[in-house]
């Protein structure tokens, strides 16, 4: 891996790892009721919102990072773009990317979801996608 790639790499890996942060002190807002679940769908829908950016953040740095030219075109950069690149080449990735984005993007950010269990399957498949771009001898 060339110095240009790895600071690629640091800096997409720093990014994501932000949104995930803000993401979580967004739940944090949410507040639990006494059953166990979260109370504001405002800040659910932030937090899952803010999740999936960074989810998105990890995709443009591993995509730039297998091939730069891939986000040089126009195309839009939906979900179906990265389910095309992705489906190429890394199947494990593809499958964490659709649970984040039903989780996430959908249920979350879309719906409000507010089953505590449910969002937290979203944020370690983000979490997963992150970690593909972790660059060696970063600790969390």
């Amino acid at each position: 891996m060339t110095i240009e790639q790895q600071h690629i790499k640091r800096e997409g890996y720093a990014e994501a790892m932000r949104y995930i942060a803000n993401a979580k002190d967004y739940l944090q807002k949410a507040g639990m009721d006494d059953k166990g679940w979260y109370k504001d769908k405002k800040y659910i829908r932030t937090a899952c919102g803010t999740a999936y950016n960074g989810v998105l953040e990890a995709l443009k740095t591993y995509l730039k990072l297998r091939n730069p030219d891939v986000l040089k075109t126009k195309e839009r950069k939906d979900i179906d773009f990265y389910r095309r690149h992705l489906a190429k080449d890394n199947r494990k990735t593809l499958k964490a990317l659709e649970t984040a984005y039903y989780v996430l993007h959908i249920s979350g950010y879309y719906d409000g979801v507010k089953e505590p269990d449910f969002i937290k399957l979203g944020f370690k498949s983000a979490k997963d996608i992150i970690d593909l771009i972790k660059p060696v001898g970063v600790a969390q």
